[in-house]
């Protein structure tokens, strides 16, 4: 039979037929909805529901239907895929008609590239080891759902582990000298946004060196990263030091860890509470992509879900060398170029390059070794609505591409993300975004939820103040009505970016309607904005969004180079510097709140794929009081009523005196249950005590015998942005803070809430 290209387009047939002697023209040809059946174990040509083909049975089956809109049914079931299903040209619908691959009614149908680990066997010391399928290399491993962790040690100190271009020290100190394969362990390295996992390849004395092209694209020298980027190499004065070595037997010592050992092939897993390795489903991602849809068209994917797909580049000698944002840098040797045109993005379930017309929709990505979904190379007018995306190792959606300026056929346009759930994402390549945009155009990511993750939530543009990105194809992105929250978290460890990120020049581009709630929450230092528009970011317009809760500004622009901003009408919880770009203007904004009025709690409820909580804010008793200091550094010019200021972003400081101390009157005795300490991120606070009085000097030995009554707790370590001290059922009318030892007290904010 002769295959061709799916078109589903309506079309009259005229058929002759004799009558008696006479021609007559026949009715139209049926138009009618042909739904094809498919099975996990499905088999043969039929497709029928009685005889449900296979996934590529189904897809040829398709194939040689013409002038009609085509469903494929999925039954419900694992699909379990050593290769892709791929969908292409001939594939897709046209003039008018869809092809959609679909969950058959009630079924939750699974694209699964997970390979079972079976045959466990136990070890003297608890744990638990199986061999490994042929062709695998277990990089994540999930027991009945659930990840485990490959097994890593401490960190390790830059004056320990110091790191050069051509290695690190620290052999003998991290005990690596005498482990028994330190060749399949990697060093973990995190430099501000960026993320390195390299793969040791010899341990010589106190020497370590590790896989090349990895190390070679993680240090300095390279000329093909972006503007001073040699700053964040591993061989850079930002480098602080290991994160932590992972995968060795001998840093197998908590629950839920494992190895594997390439040598024997096999994994060993030290099983956490109620686990029996025996009934347990044990499984590791090993067929890179699940789906790809390559220059397809018109086509729905929908109710499907895609999990258990692995990212094998990080396992080889290309390791993982960080740019930013989920992106690495890879290849021996590469074009000179500062502008990130030539990185690479991670492996994907779903890929769909070229696409006109792609829909994926209801669909769940889970336990995924890589990202979730890509859609790139010049995909247009293409959509992703209404999907979950759930513990990811990287990013959840990459849109576009890094080339500034692309032919017509490969520029992103007009495509959509819409109403999806992205929730802890970057669960192991921690500098991903939840969203990641290149070079779009008229691109929206509207009424999106994202939360509990590690870096940026939503990024889009790409290219620094790079000359070959200064003029690009951004242009009319729309950033609206997205939920985000508890994003840029401390424990990643992971600085400078924001729950909201731009780059580059962007007319017509508007973030509106957002809500931004804990954005690097808790820091020790100022990071971690709520919308960001770094570097080149121009022509943006950043109105009626609700931010509270960051860690650094509610809205940063602090390059000269970016160009006419508008920020208007916003709500936050605190004050924010000028915008630095040039012509950018800052008017009729709400800041130093500490109660949301109607309208913006109105905004951050509806914000998200569905709405939800919006976190109040607490009335703070200490904004009208007035603040004393022991001393005062005048070379900082901090008043001690800067800590009242409602701005988390300027600072009080005393002298290096002993006992210094900072204080504040609330003008009559108050009932007070909590305390927030924001640190002065460029001289951090620490080892105080808080004190809560009816006497002014309470906090003075001598005097707080005579106090009425004195609550005092003791800060060990430095202060947070913010330090909570909470449910402490305190009265007082003098609030003071106090060094223990000598040095200077110094903070950004300190708020008292009943």
């Amino acid at each position: 039979m002769r295959r061709t290209r799916i078109t589903v387009a309506l079309a009259a047939a005229l058929l002759t037929t004799a009558s008696m002697g006479v021609a007559q023209a026949a009715p139209a040809a049926s138009t009618a909805l042909r739904t094809l059946h498919a099975a996990p174990h499905g088999t043969g040509a039929a497709c029928t529901a009685g005889h449900p083909c296979s996934l590529d049975g189904a897809r040829d089956a398709a194939r040689a239907i013409e002038n009609r809109d085509v469903r494929v049914e999925l039954a419900d079931g694992t699909y379990t895929r050593k290769t892709p299903l791929e969908l292409g040209v001939a594939d897709s619908g046209s003039q008018g008609h869809t092809v959609t691959w679909t969950a058959a009614p009630g079924a939750h149908p699974v694209l699964s590239g997970a390979r079972t680990i079976s045959g466990w066997r136990t070890a003297p010391d608890g744990a638990w080891t199986a061999e490994v399928p042929d062709g695998v290399t277990p990089r994540q491993l999930f027991v009945d759902g659930r990840r485990a962790t490959r097994a890593r040690g401490e960190a390790c100190t830059a004056s320990v582990c110091e790191a050069t271009a051509t290695g690190m020290t620290g052999a003998e100190a991290t005990g690596i000298a005498d482990w028994a394969r330190p060749t399949d362990a990697e060093a973990v390295i995190k430099v501000r946004w960026r993320n390195y996992h390299c793969r040791i390849t010899s341990a010589r004395g106190d020497r370590l060196t590790f896989a090349r092209p990895c190390w070679t694209n993680s240090a300095a020298g390279t000329d093909r990263t972006g503007p001073s980027w040699d700053s964040t190499t591993v061989d850079s004065a930002r480098y602080q030091g290991v994160d932590h070595f992972e995968n060795a037997p001998e840093l197998l010592d908590k629950p839920g860890e494992f190895t594997w050992n390439s040598a024997d092939r096999t994994v060993t897993y030290l099983p956490r509470a109620g686990e029996n390795m025996r009934r347990a489903r044990t499984l590791t991602p090993a067929t890179e992509q699940l789906l790809t849809l390559d220059g397809a068209h018109d086509v729905t994917v929908s109710g499907i879900g895609f999990a258990y797909a692995a990212y094998r580049q990080p396992g080889t000698d290309e390791g993982y060398a960080g740019t930013q944002a989920g992106l690495t840098l890879t290849g021996a040797t590469g074009p000179v170029d500062h502008a990130g045109r030539y990185y690479t993005k991670p492996s994907a379930a779903v890929t769909v390059r070229g696409g006109h017309r792609v829909r994926v929709d209801r669909s769940a990505f889970t336990h995924l070794g890589g990202a979730g979904l890509v859609m790139e190379a010049g995909t247009k007018d293409s959509k992703v609505t209404r999907s979950t995306f759930t513990d990811l190792s990287s990013g959840a959606l990459y849109i576009g591409d890094t080339e500034p300026r692309p032919a017509a056929e490969l520029a992103g346009e007009r495509n959509t993300v819409s109403r999806n759930t992205i929730r802890d994402a970057g669960v192991e390549y921690s500098d991903a975004a939840g969203i990641w945009a290149g070079y779009e155009a008229h691109l929206s990511v509207d009424h999106n939820t994202l939360e509990r993750l590690p870096y940026s939530g939503i990024s889009v543009g790409w290219g620094w103040n790079q000359p070959e990105a200064r003029k690009s194809v951004l242009a009319d992105n729309r950033v609206t009505n997205n939920r985000i929250t508890d994003v840029m978290r401390v424990k990643d460890a992971q600085h400078d970016g924001g729950a909201i990120y731009t780059q580059g020049a962007q007319p017509g581009t508007v973030i509106s309607g957002n809500y931004i709630n804990r954005s690097a929450y808790g820091n020790t230092e100022r990071d971690g904005n709520g919308i960001y528009m770094d570097e080149q970011s121009s022509y943006i317009r950043v109105a009626n969004n609700v931010l509270t809760r960051l860690g650094y500004k509610w809205v940063s622009n602090w390059a000269d180079y970016g160009i006419q901003n508008h920020v208007t009408g916003n709500w936050a919880d605190t004050k924010a510097p000028e915008l630095g770009g040039t012509g950018s203007v800052m008017e009729e904004n709400h800041t130093s709140l500490d109660r949301l009025p109607d309208r913006a709690r109105q905004i951050a409820a509806r914000a998200g794929a569905g709405g939800g909580k919006v976190e109040p804010l607490r009335a703070d008793l200490a904004r009208t009081g007035r603040a004393t200091q022991s001393t005062t550094d005048p070379a900082a010019g901090s008043e001690a009523a800067r800590a009242l200021d409602g701005d988390t972003n300027t600072d009080t400081r005393t002298l290096s005196d002993p006992g210094s101390w900072w204080q504040v009157d609330l003008g009559a005795v108050r009932d007070i249950d909590q305390v927030e300490v924001w640190n002065d991120a460029s001289m951090t606070t620490a080892d105080f005590d808080v004190t809560i009085s009816s006497t002014p000097d309470a906090a003075n030995p001598a005097n707080a015998k005579g106090a009425a009554r004195t609550t005092t707790v003791h800060v060990t370590g430095k202060a947070l942005r913010p330090t909570l001290l909470d449910d402490l059922h305190a009265k007082g009318r003098y609030l003071r803070i106090t060094r223990t030892g000598t040095g200077r007290v110094g903070f950004s904010s300190v708020q008292a809430h009943s």
